[in-house]
């Protein structure tokens, strides 16, 4: 099943993680990506695309012209990049196992209690303001909790963050 006629395919494993992947941004279940969902399954993996590269990736990648991006439009475009690279499904994977961790019903879901109970067993116990705080900024539908796509985004934009600072 990978890229036809190209040097390098995607192996069966690479595409059920894509998928898996892909699943969990497809936050209401409908087999496509919004173009929200997309700009979050990109932070996730350590991107920070701007509106007008996420319209444009869109334009693009849109085969049907529905204005959605199906699993299989998405993995046209990135499987020449990712037939050798298990880098991304592993960043994800070691993100999921993060997020279970702070995720302690495991209903897919940190809520405000979960955080600061995880970020105490941690040793970094956080006053209501640096709680408040944490979770405005990660929750980006504003529901109150933080789902796994918004935990992957807001991660990796720390991460990004952190390491654009440390640069001299």
């Amino acid at each position: 099943m990978g890229s036809e006629g190209q040097g390098k395919r995607v192996s069966e494993a690479q595409i059920a993680e894509l998928k898996e992947i892909f699943r969990r941004f497809d936050r209401d279940a409908d087999g496509s990506l919004t173009v929200l969902e997309l700009g979050a399954l990109l932070r996730s993996l350590g991107l920070k695309p701007s509106g007008e590269q996420l319209d444009s990736l869109l334009d693009s990648v849109d085969a049907n012209g529905n204005g959605l991006i199906e699993f299989v439009e998405l993995l046209s475009v990135i499987a020449p990049d990712i037939a050798d690279n298990v880098d991304i499904c592993n960043n994800q994977e070691n993100l999921l196992e993060l997020f279970r961790a702070f995720d302690k019903d495991g209903n897919g879901y940190i809520t405000a209690a979960e955080l600061a109970h995880s970020m105490a067993k941690l040793g970094h116990a956080l006053s209501f303001r640096e709680l408040t705080e944490m979770i405005t900024e990660a929750d980006t539908d504003g529901d109150g909790r933080i789902s796994f796509a918004e935990f992957a985004a807001a991660v990796t934009s720390a991460s990004a963050d952190y390491f654009k600072g440390s640069r001299l």
